[in-house]
């Protein structure tokens, strides 16, 4: 049997990237319950209790050398993965067998780990974040003076900037690392605290003495660089820090969903493109299409992370007393699964951010066939400027553009609405080149790009230097 006759996850295979599938790895996981294993044994040692010099110096030695075949016998056995790999480091540390797991339940060890990892990953969301709001900050700076037209309801709107609405895409991702740092911040370490969150078998192991127990936990903690402790828990932390662990990692996918399409629409138009490789095929069958292949991707990937935050809360809601294991399957496949996934949306996002390819001139003939309908109000100003009656002025332009709406729905022809205005009498005062500049429709936008790049933008930029920029291996 070889790897291609199981099933392979697609998020490890084709989208996640090799350092977050590590963090992840069972390797890498077995080996952080066994340094909180080392880490418990030598805080109870410096607390007193009967544990050697040599029973550690043999876990030391011992720490990465992970039978996984041997672990495997054992939980087939015990049916208890965590008593599995306590046999089986002892089968490799036979001195030190009996105080491994002394006085500890499984979530002292399984759920500290799992806040290890959680942590380390979002660290890595938030360096992907950054390096998402440096390319399209550099994206919204190189192009806030370019006109475009603006859409609600994908319906022409007002004039904006192609840097403007760059802005708005990164400045989703600034709140998103706001929120993932804040995340990171507030996460606290499970604690030493036994089987339904007493610590009463560590208190007897103590000698009664609560301060040496307190000094035992925060000893712990403070190895794996956690200052917060949970002052209270059952026998497990609260599913509640997962279910909001994800709930952000959510709105960070519906973010990137939201860039993502808004790419594949301007591609559409042919306004914005994302990177295309010179030898890439867009389609098995049109030999001509440049299709936005990369962003389907991205928004395909951010709907399975949204789809898990119900998941989380579900779980956290599930939890019976002090606890129950309904979370255990559950939460091995999402809290891992929104993390990867979310991780691969974003190197998605800093890669196409990075390429995007602009094209002024489509840009420019999209605008100015809907301009002269948005000019009207600015040339029935320059009229009455002038000496004009302005209901009369109205009055015209409402039926011209009426005709010239007509010409473009109906027969298919271009705009020349300010063609029949150039002809009326009426308008014969008015610059009307003049007052069709797209330049004089675009508002404060480069202002506020500038602003926004100033004020937002660049603290992050010096919050993460040395992490931006990171490079991206989109390996398919």
């Amino acid at each position: 049997m070889t790897d291609f006759d199981l099933y392979r996850s697609p998020l490890v295979s084709r989208y996640a990237s090799r350092e977050m599938s590590e963090l992840f790895g069972e390797r890498n996981r077995i080996l952080t319950w066994r340094r909180i294993w080392l880490a418990l044994a030598k805080a109870q040692r410096r607390a007193g209790v009967a544990i050697s010099e040599g029973q550690i110096a043999e876990l030391e030695r011992t720490l990465e050398a992970i039978d996984f075949e041997n672990a495997a016998r054992h939980e087939a056995k015990t049916r208890h993965d965590v008593m599995a790999h306590v046999h089986a480091w002892g089968d490799a540390a036979p001195s030190a067998r009996g105080i491994l797991h002394l006085g500890a339940t499984s979530a002292d060890v399984v759920d500290n780990a799992d806040l290890i990892l959680l942590r380390d990953a979002m660290q890595r969301i938030a360096g992907w974040l950054a390096n998402a709001i440096d390319a399209l900050a550099t994206f919204a700076d190189t192009h806030k003076h370019l006109p475009t037209l603006g859409y609600t309801h994908f319906q022409p709107a007002q004039v904006t900037t192609v840097g403007k609405r760059g802005s708005l895409w990164c400045y989703e991702f600034i709140r998103d690392l706001s929120e993932i740092e804040s995340r990171i911040a507030t996460l606290r370490f499970r604690g030493i605290k036994g089987a339904t969150g007493t610590q009463a078998s560590f208190l007897s192991l103590l000698g009664g003495n609560s301060a040496r127990v307190a000094a035992l936990e925060k000893e712990v903690a403070a190895e794996f660089a956690f200052d917060q402790v949970e002052p209270v828990t059952g026998q497990t932390y609260s599913r509640n820090v997962d279910a909001r662990i994800l709930a952000t990692l959510g709105t960070i996918a519906a973010g990137a969903h939201k860039f993502a399409n808004d790419i594949r629409l301007l591609s559409h138009l042919k306004e914005i493109e994302e990177p295309f490789e010179e030898s890439q095929i867009g389609s098995s069958a049109m030999p001509y299409k440049r299709n936005p292949m990369l962003c389907e991707r991205a928004t395909g990937l951010a709907r399975f992370v949204i789809s898990l935050v119900p998941s989380a809360l579900q779980t956290a809601a599930e939890q019976w007393f002090e606890r129950t294991l309904d979370d255990s399957a559950n939460k091995r496949l999402t809290v891992p699964e929104s993390l990867l996934a979310t991780e691969a949306v974003l190197r998605i996002v800093t890669h196409v951010s990075r390429g995007l390819v602009v094209y002024p001139k489509v840009i420019d003939a999209h605008l100015r066939a809907e301009l002269p309908f948005m000019a009207a109000e600015e040339i029935l100003v320059a009229a009455v400027s002038t000496g004009a009656d302005r209901q009369d002025s109205h009055e015209r332009i409402r039926r011209h553009a009426q005709a010239a709406a007509a010409r473009v729905k109906q027969d298919g022809q271009g705009n020349d609405l300010i063609e029949r205005l150039v002809a009326d009498p009426a308008f014969a005062k008015v610059d009307v080149a003049k007052v069709l500049d797209p330049a004089a429709f675009v508002g404060l936008a480069p202002e506020q790009v500038t602003g926004f790049l100033r004020e937002f933008v660049e603290p992050v930029r010096r919050r993460y230097t040395g992490r931006i920029p990171w490079s991206v291996r989109l390996e398919v």
